[in-house]
């Protein structure tokens, strides 16, 4: 998010970095003032010049953008790392931590339109920065230049971290059972950085990929590179017509994962959550509990009561689950908006990594994840949950957060038996039902969550939620 401030562009993070429409608030001028910014807080922490790496995405310009950036960085005092080739995010953060480095920058929007760029930020753990160093850092950015390098002939690093990120995938994707029964996956990168990453890592595990949308497009074939709804409609065509086990996706940066059912239907990311939840903790022996955000199914409570695992609840954002990965409280975090990572890898969303987990999953039980899906709910209850975002006039804000100090009389009919206030206002029913509402802090967008044991609940609960809306 930017605005302007006594002149000056005032830069801001939102939960997972800063976005901007390309020329018009996204810049080289302002991404110089950004990356000095990041550079002179990492270095006042650390007590010396910051060791950061640079990654970029296939969005127009990210290259250039990226190669700026790094220059910044070795004008600082470096050494910078700088990404020969489109990175997805959670190869960055893995090559943050493989390396030892202080953390690393990555030219990209994730899922945003094709007009936008941007740049997230990871810290030394391979984490998305918390609001604790984004604050610092936005504070910073009123003490620095947006001028341009001087030294243009800066020594940047190569960083081709490929080999050491593979390596750590056959760590924790159990590539036997891969072997032993080679799937026919098609997988849909969204034109984006996952190209050569999640099919190679397939292919070289005995299975036939099949791509759609394999190239280059800063446009998105005309879309966006979400990995979700009418976006993947060339990936279920290819799925049916080719006959295929299953469909993969990745966004624009590779942090969030898409699965589409050997029948061609997309399967929602909170229903791959709890089918890989379960199915990790029958296969392996790792230790802790649950992690998932507050607006993520329920499905993952009872999967965790059914193993005798804990489940923890976290604020909106990947980067709650760090600590309690550090710390070894939990094996998984997963959030609803296909943000999946397990301990022992980084506490970032990796869709690569999710991806290959199902292909597992598919390989060692068979095609055909909604007889899965409904096994499970045989065991523990079927829940059904959807979400809406929807804007509004954000001069009325003060009185929707008004409304939603209020707790409802009942919901679709049935009494509220708690109130959950980590983030956003979460309303349970007794019978375990639940509304949310959450207001965007970076825009005039409220997101509106539910879930229910059945569809027609859900969609009940959802309209109640709009009713709220000024």
């Amino acid at each position: 998010m930017l605005n302007w401030r006594g002149g000056k562009p005032v830069i801001r993070f939102g939960t997972s970095g800063w976005r901007a429409v390309i020329s018009d608030e996204f810049t080289f001028a302002n991404l110089r003032r950004l990356t000095r910014a990041i550079a002179g807080v990492v270095s006042r922490r650390t007590g010396e010049p910051a060791r950061l790496a640079v990654g970029y995405d296939t969005r127009f310009l990210s290259e250039r953008f990226a190669a700026e950036a790094a220059k910044v960085l070795a004008e600082a005092g470096g050494p910078a790392y700088l990404s020969g080739e489109p990175l997805p995010t959670p190869v960055l953060a893995f090559a943050i931590t493989h390396l030892g480095l202080d953390g690393g920058l990555n030219i990209t929007a994730s899922h945003n339109p094709p007009e936008y760029n941007g740049l997230k930020f990871s810290t030394a753990q391979g984490a998305p920065a918390p609001r604790e160093i984004t604050d610092q850092i936005e504070a910073q950015l009123a003490h620095v230049s947006d001028d341009p390098v001087v030294d243009q002939h800066a020594e940047l690093l190569s960083l081709a971290p490929r080999e050491a990120y593979f390596a750590r995938l056959q760590e924790l994707v159990d590539v036997d059972a891969l072997r032993r029964r080679p799937l026919r996956v098609g997988f849909d990168a969204r034109f984006g950085t996952s190209r050569g990453w999640l099919d190679r890592f397939l292919e070289e595990s005995g299975a036939t990929v099949v791509r759609v949308n394999d190239r280059r497009d800063p446009l998105f074939g005309g879309g966006t590179p979400e990995c979700s709804g009418a976006n993947l409609k060339s990936l279920k065509q290819a799925v049916k017509a080719e006959g295929l086990d299953l469909g993969l996706a990745t966004d624009g940066d590779g942090d969030r994962f898409g699965v589409v059912d050997r029948d061609g239907k997309e399967m929602p990311p909170n229903m791959i959550l709890a089918l890989l939840a379960d199915d990790l903790l029958r296969t392996r022996a790792w230790a802790g509990g649950i992690g998932r955000t507050v607006a993520t199914t329920h499905l993952l409570d009872r999967i965790g009561a059914l193993h005798g695992r804990e489940l923890y609840e976290t604020p909106v954002g990947f980067k709650h689950f760090q600590s309690l990965m550090e710390k070894g409280a939990i094996f998984m975090g997963g959030e609803e908006s296909a943000g999946f990572s397990v301990a022992g890898h980084v506490p970032e969303k990796d869709g690569i990594l999710a991806g290959l987990l199902v292909a597992e999953l598919v390989a060692r039980r068979g095609p055909g994840l909604g007889a899965h899906l409904h096994a499970l709910f045989a065991e523990i209850g079927p829940l059904y949950s959807h979400r809406r975002d929807r804007r509004f006039n954000p001069e009325s804000r003060e009185i929707l957060e008004l409304r939603l100090k209020e707790v409802p009389a009942s919901l679709a009919g049935e009494s509220v038996r708690r109130t959950v206030s980590i983030d956003g206002t979460k309303w349970i029913r007794h019978d375990g039902a639940w509304l949310m509402v959450r207001l965007s802090g970076t825009e005039p967008v409220v997101r509106l969550y539910a879930e229910a044991a059945d569809e027609a609940t859900v969609s009940h609960l959802l309209d109640q939620g709009e009713a709220l809306l000024p």
